[in-house]
């Protein structure tokens, strides 16, 4: 894996989106989203994505220009239709949106459906959290999930993320209702490296530690049954708000060729807040278990990897790297 300058990758990103014909001010966005999960080290979230993206602008089926089409239908729920736009571009056009909403509503909610993928959920909470307002994020994805007892994939992901101020920074956690995310099989199989045992199924329904295998198959939910519950609860949600897919008849977010039909939904809370840094210190205190060298809050290891690749540069793999600047046109 290869450490990159940050501006050189900057660079290879902006100009792969240029030649596919996105506006830079999308682009802008579409390239921190990817960037900001690449640094926290989460490769299954970052540029690995940015080729089929492509693809799909490519093939018609994502829109580079649109921001999507809000309709306020009562004074705090608004309706985005994403038009096929860019995950990121129509996710915080809507955030934005809420922002604005909130100060006079004090909660807000936005419900988008047909939007391309809108990638690390954390990315819009940090954004958010910093603004001094909290933002709760949820979206579904395909079936990839198998349902607690069940060996097919029938449920999504569905990741939900929280940010918020917390008095003297702030606090943001972001996590799939699976075990692992589809992307996270993906940069294994890319890698030719094995996963662990536990994570998925096979198209068989079989336990497997072959990522090539898993990508057909199922992942688990994590935590058993209270995965599943809360996975399953999210997508109902989601889908009864939003008006989209369901299920297996959920597409778009791991091809080239089908429209994007999950959904995504973002509330956003402007109220007064209790400082809570103290509590986070005390936690960060506690004597760590056996095994542990100390006690973190979520999100702190990848703010903190995030931090030295801005001063070190950004590792990536190999082969997405290699693909990157064959699209850009820089090999």
């Amino acid at each position: 894996m290869p450490l990159v300058p940050l501006k050189e990758v900057k660079d290879v990103a902006d100009r792969v989106l240029a030649v596919a014909g996105v506006p830079p001010d999308n682009a802008a966005l579409q390239r921190d989203l990817l960037l900001d999960a690449e640094m926290r080290g989460i490769a299954s979230h970052g540029l690995l994505r940015l080729p089929r993206l492509v693809e799909r602008i490519g093939n018609g089926i994502a829109n580079p220009v649109t921001k999507g089409r809000q309709e306020w239908t009562a004074p705090g729920f608004l309706k985005v239709d994403g038009e096929q736009g860019l995950g990121p571009v129509v996710a915080q056009a809507a955030i934005d949106a809420l922002m604005n909403r909130s100060v006079s509503q004090g909660v807000v909610v936005a419900a988008v459906a047909n939007a391309n993928h809108i990638g690390m959920l954390g990315f819009y909470a940090d954004r958010v959290a910093e603004a001094g307002k909290c933002l709760i994020a949820f979206s579904t994805s395909e079936a990839l999930v198998h349902p607690w007892g069940g060996r097919r994939a029938m449920i999504g992901t569905n990741p939900v993320a929280i940010g918020l101020p917390t008095g003297d920074g702030i606090f943001m956690m972001d996590t799939a209702t699976s075990i692992v995310s589809m992307g996270e099989i993906h940069d294994h199989a890319n890698r030719g490296a094995p996963i662990p045992q536990g994570w998925a199924l096979d198209a068989a329904g079989n336990a497997t530690t072959d990522a090539v295998a898993a990508r057909d198959g199922a992942i688990a939910p994590f935590g058993g049954p209270k995965g599943y519950a809360l996975g399953l609860a999210f997508e109902l949600l989601l889908t009864a708000l939003a008006g989209s897919a369901i299920g297996r008849d959920v597409k778009g977010t791991l091809d080239s060729t089908e429209p994007c039909t999950k959904a995504d939904l973002f509330i956003v809370i402007d109220q007064p807040l209790a400082a809570v840094s103290d509590f986070l210190d005390l936690l960060r205190s506690e004597a760590p278990a056996e095994g542990f060298d100390n006690v973190r809050i979520p999100g702190e290891r990848g703010r903190e990897l995030r931090r030295r690749a801005v001063a070190d540069g950004v590792n990536i793999a190999d082969v997405t790297w290699s693909r990157l600047q064959d699209l850009a046109g820089t090999a």
